[in-house]
């Protein structure tokens, strides 16, 4: 075969692959999707027939409002976005359709009925939340370009953490993380973590040079010099302020740990992580001590079940303790539990709830698929080309990852509770809105890397 035969052939072999990949994600998306659609819909007649005995007109609403703008969002990716991941938007529909199943469940034994019921504002707002990523994933053609408004995504990352303590906004409650505009609430911290994740992206890209290049040797490692440590020690102070201001210790945990994440991955050198935790320690147990509010939740984590505290203070921590152990390995089954006898079961403790008629067994099913979506956003992080697209895809994914444990680490006592939700279980439209637009953008950034030449012929 001479070379010029052989240079065709190797011509239409990339070619090929340039189709065939792309159409083979689509089409393993489809299975997963359908599967997916299927699950939640099982879980929905699951909760009927065990809660109520019948299944009514009802299971349509809860599964058919999702299940086609989740289909329509696939036909989307296969016209705009065929390289796409083919995990992440079923994992998190999947996902979400579970939390509408349970919150649905907990509706049923209240007696709560239309726009009173948890459950139909969910949904209301997964709706919304499934619209604003169609419109991310249309309209983002290139997520670079968000490259070019660094400082302005920070400007509006703090505007939006600063709302709840502005007067007359705040919609009230043990910490001010809501604002009320009337009609409804909504929780700015939940967007200001995506705009500050696009800020800590570009900013690491800006100035890695100077992070990277210097610093002192010390016990095997490479320690940043100490004006290195501006960056941390402003992010580290901005998240106590959040602590102390808004008495909300999730989300300054929570924007810390992203930005250390995405440190680490900008720079390399495991120093700043170790100074990370440090800091993080030290800002906790500074704040448990001053902070009436902080001291509080770690008093019912390390004494949960003193006498004192369960009838009060620890009530809600031990009945969701109660609640996992009554799940055991396969749980009661969905309707047959008794999870409303846990405050708040359908936000702060939707992850007890869901243990407790799922079991041992349903919780691990519903952790694994956190993290193979978490795996996924960083796989898609790590094959960038562009060190922006890699900062932001492994700070978002990372942002769940550490949310879900926080969480999680909370209702099982692992570590004190905290405010934030759990992400696509909870109810809670800010959350369900800012991780759908983080599952378009995740789509986006993994279309831009695997249609690259070299990603998609390697």
């Amino acid at each position: 075969m001479t070379a010029p035969d052989l240079a065709a052939d190797t011509a239409v072999v990339r070619a090929l692959k340039k189709i065939r990949v792309p159409q083979t994600q689509r089409n393993r998306e489809l299975a997963l999707l359908v599967f997916a659609l299927i699950l939640n819909a099982g879980a929905v007649a699951l909760v009927q027939l065990g809660a109520t005995g019948v299944i009514d007109a009802k299971f349509l609403i809860y599964c058919g409002g999702p299940a086609a703008l989740a289909i329509a969002l696939h036909i989307l990716l296969r016209l705009r976005a065929r390289a796409a991941d083919p995990f992440v938007l079923p994992i998190a529909t999947l996902l979400t359709g579970l939390g509408i199943a349970m919150i649905y469940r907990l509706d049923i034994a209240h007696r709560y009925h239309g726009w009173a019921a948890y459950s139909t504002r969910q949904l209301a707002w997964s709706l919304i939340a499934l619209v604003g990523a169609i419109l991310v994933v249309y309209f983002l053609v290139n997520y670079r370009v968000l490259f070019r408004y660094t400082y302005l995504s920070g400007l509006v990352g703090i505007v939006l953490l600063v709302l709840p303590i502005i007067p007359g906004l705040s919609a009230g409650g043990n910490a001010d993380i809501w604002v009320d505009f009337g009609i409804f609430s909504f929780q700015p911290g939940e967007l200001a973590k995506l705009f500050l994740a696009v800020f800590f992206a570009g900013y690491l890209v800006r100035t890695r040079e100077s992070l990277t290049s210097t610093g002192t040797r010390f016990l095997g490692m490479t320690w940043p010099r100490v004006r290195e440590f501006a960056p941390l020690l402003v992010v580290w102070v901005i998240s106590l302020v959040i602590i102390v201001m808004q008495r909300d210790l999730g989300t300054g945990v929570l924007i810390f740990g992203m930005f250390v994440a995405m440190l680490y991955v900008a720079t390399g050198k495991t120093g700043w992580v170790l100074i990370g935790v440090i800091l993080a320690a030290a800002g906790a147990f500074a704040a448990s001590r001053i902070l009436p509010y902080v001291g509080a939740r770690f008093t019912n984590w390390l004494d949960a079940f003193n006498p004192d505290l369960m009838d009060d203070s620890s009530f809600q921590l031990v009945n969701g303790i109660f609640g996992l152990a009554q799940g055991g390995l396969i749980g009661t089954g969905l309707g047959r539990g008794r999870p409303y006898l846990t405050p708040l079961a359908e936000s702060d403790y939707i992850f007890p709830s869901l243990g407790e008629e799922l079991g041992l067994i349903g919780v691990f099913a519903i952790l694994c698929l956190y993290m193979v979506f978490t795996s996924r956003g960083i796989r898609i992080g790590l094959a960038g080309q562009d060190d922006f697209g890699k900062l932001l895809a492994t700070g978002l994914s990372f942002t769940i990852a550490l949310q879900v444990f926080i969480m999680v680490g909370g209702v099982t006592r692992l570590i004190p509770l905290t405010g934030l939700t759990t992400p696509f279980l909870a109810a809670g439209g800010s959350s369900l809105v800012a991780n759908w637009i983080i599952v378009a953008l995740l789509l986006r950034i993994s279309d831009a890397v695997r249609s690259r030449p070299r990603v998609v012929i390697g």
